[in-house]
């Protein structure tokens, strides 16, 4: 395994939307080992591909606290939702900043498994919200999307003074 590059915003390569994974073969299923290993490192709760510059429809999550329920979904798609719900939301890609972001409380989505296996569940709270926030991700959208734009123009001045500073 390996520890993959996380894009920081404003990178464009962030907004490159994801193409769907056609092939299911033994160097996808290396890339969601390298993108767990990348994610728990972080650490974090999720990463969609593209935030490892890989623009395909693949992203991978665990919401447990003993990151002992990992979950890929690959080529994922919201088949229902609703509910309402407001929660604070961080990015690996957007380092140190958290803002409410309101999303659909409960899902049901469809992905296929890194063996190609379809499958179909319902999702609530982090689950859900984490879900949905990667596939932002695979759409070329970042949470900060959601801000104001005097918000987002902040935050995109402080990652780009950080990355400066760190040379």
């Amino acid at each position: 395994m390996a520890l993959l590059n996380i894009l920081h915003f404003p990178d464009p390569r962030l907004r490159t939307v994801a193409k769907p994974v056609e092939k299911f073969d033994d160097s996808l299923r290396q890339l969601v080992s390298d993108m767990f290993e990348t994610m728990y490192e972080a650490p974090g709760i999720g990463l969609a591909a593209t935030q490892v510059d890989r623009h395909i429809r693949l992203l991978v999550m665990d919401v447990s606290e003993d990151r002992d329920r990992p979950r890929c979904l690959i080529n994922p798609e919201i088949i229902d939702a609703d509910g309402d719900e407001e929660m604070d939301e961080g990015c690996l890609s957007v380092p140190g900043f958290y803002e409410k972001v309101r999303r659909a409380e409960n899902i049901r989505v469809r992905a296929h498994d890194e063996f190609g296996e379809q499958h179909e569940f319902d999702a609530s709270g982090l689950e859900a919200v984490c879900i949905q926030h990667e596939m932002d991700h695979l759409e070329g959208k970042l949470f900060v999307d959601y801000l104001s734009n005097l918000k987002r123009n902040r935050i995109r001045s402080k990652l780009v003074k950080q990355q400066k500073k760190a040379g």
